[in-house]
């Protein structure tokens, strides 16, 4: 059997090398002579490489070609076959050498010739050859299939390079062979008078006029007719298209037309189709190779790149550029194309960076597409040029925006003398050059990305630009003064749902102002407005940039300028707070502020600034200081009218309490704090005061509760206080709880899968948000639980690298506890010296800061340290600083610390023969515990008991 008597079968494919034909399922694939020569020498030795000579000499036997040439055709042959795509791998290129065919391929013979469904009529249609597969359309294309032949007169709407004209023609190629007298395809771009409509599509069908209007003898022509029509752009002559698709489905009942336009037709009996881009990936920043590929848009890029050059495959480091580029372009398929083309040149990180403002990168394309495609800007310029004067001005001044936008935006900021905005605006989604969304109880519009940098250029060659830069910042001035204003009296997730969208806006208003050109007071006006905004999405990096920018350029020049300036020095370490570069000079920010406020009498700054200056003590170490500043705050709260924050004091005398090593003094704040504090439902604590209350109170609530031995009350405050911050979805709120209760409490219980549950939640949000001191903390806890798993030597080197990363920051606030893990780890690896010198600078700092928590653990580890070391009069100095710190916990009263140490001390009194003495110690601390029975130290404490009872 010669290889043309047999079938080629891979995937969905079946190769018939007799005629020369290619058969998807039960479709044939248009594919020209020479690449179906190509596929068939591939398919024949599949699996070897077949060098680039041998198919050159194959299918150009008589004739002198380059390289180019075969090159175009495997690039052809790759296209049809979908190379690259998800479950589609087919050619494998070996640089330099040749091609290898990589898919398994199964022979049989072929029994019959098989007649394709085309063959019939393939003189029954004028379908060009379609450059590109519809990808990511197939439930477009099936609803379409499924509408004919109910509907005589579909519309495909959609922008310029949407993909409006593949679809149409992917549809007309699936209906070949059911209309008998076959499928006519007329190209209307190249008309400009639509009086040439009808005459145009009476040359596509081969019929000859000979009057001057063609409509009678065209419609007579097609009254018995059975056969689709396509009208292939209609958007400059949509009122002569509309007219004679009336005439001919009046008339020729088996008629049917696909047309497709940038607005609808408005003819009778028309249904549409609105074409939307392709889709895109909603977080380019972290998505693999494989997600990626799921998305339609990024495999046209793949598809089209590979195409371009040789051998591109998305590697997993680029699929987030590559995203990010669909994504820019809106997943519009024919701006993806064109950047693909440019791979090549620029490589896929570059050409990311480069189409934020570079339309003319995507200046380039095929030339055997129809002109207005070659080109992203000539297409555009397509849609533009046939626009009234009124609306190419509204778009033009339109592009001013960066995100969605209202009627009433684009009328404060587009509009002029006698304009009508609302008609031009409705006008311009009708043509499919601004997209709404109507989904709201407000509606939205948006310029794509592409559509606006073109409109952004056109708005730049008038002279209107800094006229409407000018008014697109002061209009965002003055809608961030009224989120300022609305902040306190509405619900967060309906102030965020109003005003969130409005964030690449005020970025772009910010830039403006504060350019050369620009205008700073104004900036400055937007930026303390914008704070709330800042605050409530966590992007902590971006307000102190922008703060630190408005400080520079401030000059007051009035009262209400000085307000401003109280607000900017709020603002300013707030957003320092958790950098780790600055943690040390926050304070003289605060100061600045406080002085203001009391100077204007402003109860809210001034709180504030008192509870800023106690975080800031906090955070340093400096823990009376820091209950001075508290009482402050409350008897300040306590003054104020409604008495609303006095519970906020509560939790900050509460939590400095604990620091202090006071907790039931502690407790006796916390409880009553959580007990009367309503939170609001604007959560505009989270501006003022950094967090959420309640969660943060429940900070110290769970840790108190730990210390009080009961575990798992603590275990289950911390559970609730970390779902609660996640169903707020505010970041700082979130790190803060994992940083300061959920990691801490989980070790001291001895939960190592929460403990890891919870470090990585805490490393992956302080990192994406860039929150550096939550972060370190982050690798704080990294670091033990290696530890605690067995590989010290990795722990401790992440652990005292964190470590000294705080000390250098001067966060202090856990830093005596993360001395304390150090110590004992060092002490496992054997390096006691080492643990006895991270002891002693822990038994410092508690000493120096009156850090009385944790002061009972210093004193247990510091004993356990001694013992190792072995010297004769060690058992001794140990056994003094086990009973200190057995009685410091007594005094306390924080059993659980009394626990750990009694188990230190039984054991060393267990060695030194007075085991009953042991027993009698732990028993006694051990029934003091009414839960936390399944934890590490209970179950430790109670097989400790047993053996002692036993000896």
């Amino acid at each position: 059997m010669t290889s043309a008597d047999r079938i080629a079968s891979f995937g969905p494919f079946r190769l018939f090398p007799g005629q020369m034909l290619l058969m998807e399922d039960e479709n044939p694939v248009r594919l020209g002579g020479r690449a179906l020569e190509i596929l068939i020498a591939l398919t024949e030795r599949s699996g070897e490489l077949v060098s680039k000579n041998e198919l050159m000499d194959r299918v150009w036997p008589d004739t002198t070609v380059d390289e180019n040439s075969l090159k175009f055709h495997i690039c052809s042959l790759r296209r049809a076959l979908g190379d690259g795509q998800p479950g589609r791998r087919y050619l494998a290129t070996v640089q330099g050498r040749g091609y290898t065919f990589v898919a398994p391929v199964e022979f049989s013979s072929a029994v019959k010739p098989i007649t394709p469904p085309s063959a019939a009529v393939d003189r029954k249609h004028n379908l060009p050859s379609l450059h590109t597969r519809a990808l990511g359309r197939g439930d477009t294309i099936s609803a379409l299939l499924d509408r004919f032949p109910r509907q005589r007169l579909i519309t495909i709407v959609g922008e310029g390079g949407v993909g409006k004209t593949t679809v149409a023609l992917t549809v007309a190629e699936a209906v070949i062979g059911t209309y008998e007298h076959g499928i006519w395809f007329v190209d209307l771009a190249p008309l400009n008078d639509e009086h040439f409509v009808a005459g145009a599509l009476a040359s596509a069908l081969g019929l000859e006029t000979h009057s001057e209007n063609p409509i009678p003898e065209l419609v007579a022509h097609l009254r018995i007719r059975r056969m689709l029509i396509v009208l292939d752009t209609c958007d400059h002559v949509v009122g002569a298209v509309a007219a004679l698709a009336e005439q001919i489905l009046a008339a020729a009942p088996q008629v049917h037309i696909l047309a497709t336009s940038r607005e609808p037709l408005r003819a009778q009996g028309e249904q549409l189709h609105r074409l939307p881009p392709l889709g895109v990936p909603p977080n380019p920043s972290r998505i693999t190779a494989s997600d990626a590929l799921s998305f339609p848009s990024i495999q046209l890029f793949v598809e089209r790149a590979a195409a371009m050059l040789e051998g591109f495959e998305l590697e997993e480091a680029e699929a987030p550029a590559v995203a990010e580029i669909c994504r820019k372009l809106g997943g519009l398929p024919l701006a993806i194309e064109l950047a693909a083309s440019r791979v090549e040149a620029f490589g896929v990180r570059q050409l990311s960076s480069l189409l934020s403002s570079q339309l003319n990168l995507l200046n380039y394309g095929k030339r055997s597409v129809r002109p207005r495609h070659r080109t992203l800007t000539s297409a555009l310029d397509w849609s533009y040029e046939f626009l009234p004067e009124v609306e190419r001005a509204l778009l033009r001044r339109l592009s001013v925006f960066r995100g969605a936008f209202t009627l009433e935006s684009a009328s404060a900021v587009a509009s002029v003398a006698n304009s009508d905005v609302p008609n031009d605006l409705a006008n311009l989604v009708a043509k499919s050059l601004v997209a709404a969304d109507v989904g709201g109880a407000v509606v939205q519009y948006r310029l794509s990305d592409t559509l606006r940098v073109y409109a952004a250029q056109k708005l730049a060659e008038s002279d209107e630009l800094e006229q409407y830069v000018r008014r697109h910042a002061e209009h965002q001035r003055d809608l961030f003064e009224q989120a300022g204003a609305e902040w306190t009296s509405q619900r967060t997730d309906e102030w965020l749902a109003t005003h969130a969208r409005h964030i690449d806006d005020l970025r772009a208003a910010l830039d403006w102002a504060f350019s050369p050109k620009g205008d700073a007071a104004v900036g400055v006006a937007l930026t303390v407005s914008a704070v709330p905004m800042w605050f409530r999405l966590s992007l902590i990096s971006e307000c102190r940039g922008r703060v630190e920018q408005a400080l520079a350029a401030f000059q007051p020049r009035s009262t209400e300028d000085e307000r401003r300036k109280m607000q900017l020095y709020a603002a300013l370490d707030w957003s320092r707070f958790f950098l780790t570069a600055s943690v040390q000079d926050t304070g003289f920010a605060w100061t600045i502020a406080l002085e203001l406020a009391e100077r204007f009498g402003d109860t809210d700054y001034s709180l504030r600034s008192l509870w800023g200056l106690w975080a800031g003590r906090l955070n340093s170490g400096d823990f009376p200081a820091a209950l001075e500043l508290a009482s402050k705050f409350r008897n300040h709260a306590a003054t104020e009218a409604d008495r609303a924050d006095l519970p906020v004091g509560d939790r900050m005398v509460g939590a400095s309490l604990h620091f202090l090593g006071d907790q039931i003094g502690a407790r006796q704040h916390i409880e009553p704090m959580l007990s009367h504090y309503i939170t609001r439902d604007h959560h505009s604590d989270m501006v003022r005061f950094q967090f959420e209350q309640s969660t943060t109170a429940n900070i110290t609530m769970a840790r108190v509760l730990w210390l009080q031995g009961f575990a798992d009350q603590a275990m289950r405050t911390v559970k609730d206080s970390i779902e609660h911050a996640l169903s707020i979805d505010h970041t700082l709120s979130l790190c803060n709880a994992l940083a300061q209760s959920a990691c801490p409490v989980a070790f001291l219980a001895g939960d190592l899968p929460a403990a890891e549950r919870y470090t990585t939640m805490l490393i992956d949000r302080a990192d994406r948000h860039a929150v550096e001191v939550w972060l370190i903390y982050g690798k704080c806890f990294r670091g033990q639980l290696l530890i605690q798993r067995a590989d010290v030597d990795a722990g401790l080197r992440l652990l005292g690298a964190a470590v000294d990363d705080l000390r250098k920051a001067g966060f202090a606030q856990y830093l005596t506890a993360f001395l304390v893990a150090f110590a004992e780890g060092l002490a496992r690896s054997g390096q006691v010296a080492q643990g006895l010198a991270a002891i002693e600078e822990a038994l410092t700092r508690s000493q120096r800061n009156q850090e009385r928590w944790c002061f009972a653990e210093i004193l247990r580890v510091k004993g356990e340290l001694i013992l190792r070391t072995r010297h004769p009069a060690a058992a001794t100095e140990a056994e003094g600083h086990f009973l200190q710190s057995i009685d410091s916990a007594r005094r306390q009263q924080t059993p659980s610390w009394q626990l750990r140490t009694a188990m230190s001390l039984a054991e060393l009194w267990r060695g030194r023969d007075k085991p009953a003495a042991a027993e009698q110690l732990l028993s006694s601390v051990y029934n003091k515990f009414s839960e936390g029975f399944a934890t590490n130290d209970l179950k430790r404490a109670r097989a400790l008991i047993d053996q002692l009872r036993n000896t």
